[in-house]
């Protein structure tokens, strides 16, 4: 990237010295590519984890505080609704506690589209509100929280595919009682797959084609339990983190009185507040990943 620069820089020193139009709009041209490529880039570098491109499903829970704090989670569930449907998201409310008097006690969306859950991951935590009450009739300043989680949608389907090229397999003298051989040709096979130094062997089949046909199912069940058990590892943790959230893990304070939503983790604020709540929140979105949170 930097080496391609320095030659845009190069070539339109030139240009500009010849008065060549030309060239300079070959170098415009370049610098658009150059730019594209970049996207590109950081596009990769913002969605790096392994479940970033999957479904999300978006869980909305209020705080204590009664009716003002279930209306602003039911505020903060008509914004991520917004947001989805601005981005081209399929959104489906599963399950929605209403509240005692207005808004929600709690909330899970379903949120269908390409890297919901890369760019949802990062709303994980408390969110503040600090506004004036419309339940109270003294019209005092009130103070509510909610929390919200993120979970990427984990197919069950599990499809595992054995690249020949991790495989070492070996042939050896099948063995009876006692270590004797039962045959005098190599019809044993042992197979090593070198990626997880998983090893599995087959001798009962009367041909060295058949145990190894026998021995590839054996690995590919093997496998196939290593990938159930690091999918369930993966659930467990992310139900850990939604444990760990607490009501101190404020990410972002909503000051309506004061017209100023901040992130408390990129210190990204605006004042627009009536387009955030209207699902306006990408630049937080952005701004979040590009840091790497």
């Amino acid at each position: 990237m930097n080496g391609g620069l320095a030659d845009c820089r190069d070539l339109l020193d030139m240009a500009v010295e010849e008065n060549d139009e030309g060239a300079v709009g070959d170098v415009v041209a370049e610098l658009a590519r150059l730019e594209e490529n970049l996207a590109k880039l950081e596009f990769r570098r913002m969605f790096s984890h392994e479940m970033d491109p999957n479904n999300a499903y978006l869980d909305i829970q209020a705080g204590s505080g009664g009716t003002e704090a279930q209306d602003w989670a039911n505020i903060l569930l008509r914004m991520y609704l917004r947001w989805a449907d601005k981005r081209g998201f399929d959104a489906t409310i599963m399950e929605l506690s209403a509240g005692e008097v207005a808004g929600i006690k709690g909330a899970t969306v379903h949120i269908k589209g390409e890297y919901a859950f890369g760019w949802l991951r990062t709303e994980i935590g408390v969110h503040r509100l600090v506004r004036k009450s419309p339940f109270d009739s003294g019209n005092r300043r009130h103070t509510s929280f909610s929390a919200v989680f993120v979970s990427p949608e984990i197919d069950d389907k599990v499809e595992i595919e054995i690249n020949p090229a991790d495989l070492r397999i070996d042939t050896y003298r099948s063995s009876g009682a006692g270590g004797q051989h039962v045959n005098t040709t190599d019809s044993a096979v042992r197979i090593t797959h070198v990626p997880t130094n998983t090893v599995v062997s087959c001798q009962n089949e009367r041909s060295q084609h058949a145990n190894k046909d026998t021995a590839m199912k054996m690995l590919r069940a093997k496998l196939y339990e290593q990938e159930m058990q690091k999918r369930n590892a993966a659930s467990q943790a992310l139900e850990d983190t939604k444990s760990d959230i607490g009501w101190g893990h404020q990410i972002r304070s909503y000051v309506l009185d004061a017209s100023r939503i901040k992130d408390l983790r990129t210190n990204i604020e605006r004042s627009d507040c009536d387009k955030v709540l209207d699902g306006d929140i990408d630049e937080y979105l952005y701004a979040s990943l590009k840091s790497g949170l």
